[in-house]
Parts: C-alpha cells; sequence; structure tokens
C-alpha cells in the first residue's frame, strides 16, 4: 500500500475515496452516488411508492404554492431564486410555474454538482417555461453561492429541497445553515425541507425498499471507483444494510463485505483489505422534529417565520430569515 503523503491526487474525489476506505471504520460520502448512472438510479428511488420524501413535499408545494409565493415574493423588485442541489427540479416547478404565471419577477439559478443534471433541467424548462430567466451553475454550494452572492445586489430567496440536510449530523448541519446564513441579507430567505421522526419502518422501508433500487444506488459509488479509478470491487460481495435509531432520528447506510477479500485501486495504486463482514458507511439520513429544527436554528441564528407540512405530517418546509 502506498504511503498517503506521498500520493498525489488529482481529484477531490480520489482524495476522499483513499481518506476514506483507509480510515476505520470505512466511510464514503453518499455525493458521489451521483453521476449519470446515479442521477437515473435517485429518479427510481423518488418514483418508489415506499420513499414516501417525494410525494410529500410534492404536496406541501402544491398545497400551499399560494402561501409560499406570497412569502417568496413579500419584498418588491427582482429576486434570485437560487437551488442548491437542483436535481430534476420536478418539485421545484410547482413553485417556478406559480411564480411566472403570476408575472413575479424573479432568476431561477438552479445550482448542481452534476452538469449532466442541469443540462436536463435547463432543456426541460426552456420546454415547460419559454419565458423563465434561467441561469445554471454549476458546482459546490459554497463556492457557487458565494459567486452569486458577488454577482448583483438582488434580493435572494434560497431553496434547500428533498431533506438533503439530513445528509448531516446535528454539528454538521449547524455549520451548513451558519454558512448559509453568513451569506444572507436581511431580506433573503432560506426555504428548507425536514424529514420527520415517524414510524420506524416506514423510514427503513424508504430506504431499503424491496426491488433493491436502493441498494444499486448504495452500490454505484463501487461502479463509480471502479470505472474512474481503475478498480475490482466485486459488487455481488457486498451487502447494502440499512439501520435507523429512533431515538437519535438518524438512519445510517452501509456496504458490507461478505468475505474476506481484497480490493486494487489502480489509479491509487491502492489495496485494500475487508474482513467478513466489515462495514463502508455511505450515507445518513436524518429526521427531524420542530424542536430539533428550532434548536438547529437558533444555533446558525436564523429564525423560522413559517412551516408548511403535508396532511399526514410526515414532512415540512420550514422557510428561515436571518435574525
Amino acid at each position: 500500500m502506498q504511503n498517503q503523503t506521498s500520493t498525489i491526487f488529482e481529484t477531490l474525489f480520489e482524495e476522499e475515496v483513499y481518506q476514506g476506505l483507509t480510515d476505520f471504520p470505512k466511510h464514503l460520502s453518499s455525493k458521489y452516488f451521483y453521476d449519470t448512472q446515479g442521477d437515473k438510479l435517485f429518479q427510481d428511488i423518488m418514483n418508489m411508492p415506499e420513499y414516501y420524501l417525494t410525494d410529500s413535499e410534492f404536496e406541501i408545494l402544491d398545497t400551499h404554492k399560494d402561501r409560499i409565493a406570497q412569502w417568496l415574493s413579500s419584498k418588491k423588485g427582482r429576486f434570485n431564486l437560487i437551488e442548491l442541489g437542483a436535481g430534476d427540479g420536478k418539485k421545484t416547478k410547482i413553485l417556478l410555474k406559480h411564480l411566472v404565471k403570476n408575472n413575479v419577477s424573479f432568476t431561477y439559478k438552479p445550482i448542481d454538482i452534476s452538469q449532466n443534471v442541469l443540462n436536463q433541467l435547463e432543456k426541460s424548462l426552456h420546454e415547460e417555461l419559454p419565458g423563465l430567466n434561467i441561469e445554471p451553475r454549476q458546482g459546490t454550494y459554497f463556492e457557487t453561492l458565494a459567486d452569486i452572492n458577488s454577482d448583483n445586489g438582488a434580493r435572494k430567496v434560497i431553496l434547500f429541497l428533498g431533506s438533503n440536510i439530513g445528509n448531516l449530523l446535528h454539528p454538521q448541519a449547524i455549520d451548513f445553515l451558519k454558512s448559509v446564513q453568513n451569506l444572507m441579507n436581511e431580506d433573503d430567505l432560506f426555504f428548507v425541507g425536514f424529514d420527520q421522526k415517524k414510524n420506524p419502518q416506514t423510514i427503513l422501508d424508504a430506504y431499503n425498499d424491496k426491488a433493491g433500487i436502493t441498494e444499486a444506488f448504495n452500490k454505484n459509488i463501487l461502479s463509480r471507483i471502479n470505472r474512474e479509478l481503475r478498480a475490482d470491487f466485486d459488487l455481488e460481495k457486498f451487502l447494502h444494510w440499512e439501520v435507523y435509531d429512533p431515538e437519535t432520528g438518524t438512519a445510517k447506510s452501509y456496504l458490507v463485505s461478505k468475505e474476506q477479500q481484497s480490493v486494487c485501486i489502480d489509479k491509487l495504486n491502492l489495496k485494500i483489505d475487508f474482513k467478513p463482514w466489515e462495514t463502508i458507511h455511505t450515507e445518513i439520513s436524518q429526521k427531524y422534529d420542530d424542536e430539533v429544527v428550532n434548536w438547529l436554528a437558533e444555533k446558525a441564528e436564523l429564525q423560522i417565520v413559517a412551516q408548511f407540512s403535508d396532511q399526514g405530517n410526515l414532512y415540512k418546509d420550514y422557510l428561515f430569515k436571518k435574525e
């Protein structure tokens, strides 16, 4: 195994794969699930009957679009509607269509790490909403958000849908919210989706479907390492495993080695040994209640000004402003 100090990484992906697989316990970041194949698998996940998050947020945006739009356009003048991790924009289109229909003056600026996703989103929006001003930005959240912030003095409404904040443990979530808060001005708004605590079995079913789509999504990170870093992971030798702790509201995903095995990653000049039933932690999906969200907001110096729920109270979108 090559000494890490002498390894030169060409990309952040290479560096984080190296660090994650040589760490103990092993881990890989869920952000690397997403490539062309991963994007398609996630679309399939969102269409699964077990994956209640998408339908719940669809319901919220559709049911409350008038009230949400009133909040977003409450101040005079044009604003930038900035979406972090825009994805395919299916849910956001509910708001976009409503805002365009009501002649609200805004520019939609979707941010995503995947250029493939942004290309598809821009194409679909040009077809469905030809009058929409859209300026896609490829990159990480904060670098791109900071760039947008320096573009002009327009008011910002920042969207972070899909309970993506749930991929962060509470200390990381506070840091994330603080980072966004630091880029907000007094009249800016921050609209965030938080999946709620509920029947533990409902949560487990959403992240471990019987059709195996979520398993394929998690294992796609191994396929990507095989393809991009010339590795020889045998996906059949790994088990996808999901756990949920109702006390902390934390769901975790793992890939578990079914046997003792070694994997070579040629591009990193690296050999990784696995013991039987050794894990790679791939994802966290945090669940919340009002008390936790209020605590996170207080720590990040944000104030909740409105909240919106689906009929079953499975999911909530909260609207924040700077304290």
